[in-house]
């Protein structure tokens, strides 16, 4: 029998750390062949992945998602969000291994992980990436608003780790990890959110380069594509306001996808109580408010499931779509 907390499991928890984590190699913008903008940018960029898999790595290596916690808290806050992004990936994959508990996230966000909701949702996705299809029903996203975050995840590490494919090949998937239902065309919407997200990483945090690049997708796909570079942009950074002006210029038609997709960040970030400096300064030009003010907007339209016909989250995003296009 093995004893929970002896040394005997602290071993074996160590071998799951090192088996599960993927190498910080891989989170290197050379490695995976993403433009450098300049030293800053490449240094901000690879601190994101490297603390994604800090926190992967310290969940794969707790007894319970709870032990982390201290871990996961003494991350600078402007990189915490992602270390609880990772942390929650790796409850997700425990929770799809054909062993073991089945409750990781469950509890996660009963507890420390409530708070970087969003950002956990995205975890998620990122699981339902690395784990076999007959797994999926193993993922936990109760939310019926939120869990569309969870194909947002999905799309940026497709993008991310296959981007000759899903990026230069423009692949799009349109399948989702729960029960089909009506709701199932708008999944390569979501995808697509999260591809926009990956491209701020692929293209360096260059505005000119991403809105290039997006503008290479086809038409019907851009606006999700600037509402996910637009999320990026806020919540990672990486650019000034001059660069950000630009993007939202870029964007043209699509400049309120661009303002939603930052107000979504505004709104991860104040509810985890890491809004920053930068965090201001995107919504100041991307939603041409400070960020607990993009915040309460997405308090303000958020429908409640059931409320409103079709995709909730849908409903919400174009409502920030309306509200940024008269801001604007």
């Amino acid at each position: 029998m093995i004893i929970r907390g002896g040394p005997v499991p602290t071993l074996l928890r160590r071998l799951r750390r090192r088996i599960l984590t993927p190498d910080v190699s891989q989170t290197r913008l050379s490695t995976r062949g993403f433009h450098e903008k300049d030293h800053a940018s490449r240094h901000l960029l690879e601190t994101v992945g490297e603390t994604f898999l800090y926190g992967y790595a310290r969940i794969a290596e707790a007894a319970t998602p709870a032990d982390a916690v201290t871990a996961l808290e003494n991350v600078p806050a402007r990189f915490r969000g992602f270390a609880y992004e990772g942390a929650t990936m790796a409850c997700a994959v425990l929770d799809g291994l054909p062993f073991g508990r089945t409750d990781n996230v469950r509890r996660f966000l009963a507890g420390p992980g409530d708070p970087h909701v969003y950002m956990a949702y995205v975890g998620v996705g990122w699981a339902m990436a690395r784990l076999p299809r007959l797994r999926w029903s193993a993922l936990y996203a109760p939310d019926p608003v939120l869990r569309w975050l969870v194909l947002d995840g999905y799309g940026f590490h497709q993008a991310y780790f296959r981007t000759r494919d899903y990026v230069h090949g423009q692949r799009r998937d349109t399948v989702v990890p729960w029960r089909p239902d009506a709701e199932n065309a708008y999944a390569g919407n979501a995808f697509d959110q999260g591809i926009g997200r990956a491209l701020w990483f692929v293209c360096g945090t260059d505005a000119d380069r991403v809105a290039t690049t997006v503008e290479g997708f086809a038409p019907q796909r851009r606006a999700d594509l600037y509402s996910g570079v637009g999320l990026a942009a806020t919540y990672a950074g990486g650019a000034d306001a001059g660069e950000l002006t630009r993007l939202l210029h870029r964007a043209g038609e699509h400049r309120a996808a661009v303002s939603q997709g930052s107000a979504f960040a505004a709104s991860a970030r104040v509810r985890a109580g890491l809004e920053n400096t930068h965090t201001d300064l995107a919504t100041g030009v991307l939603c041409a408010m400070t960020a607990k003010e993009a915040a309460e907007q997405c308090d303000r339209t958020r429908p409640a499931a059931g409320d409103v016909p079709g995709v909730a989250y849908e409903t919400w995003r174009s409502r920030l779509r309306d509200v940024f296009a008269v801001v604007s």
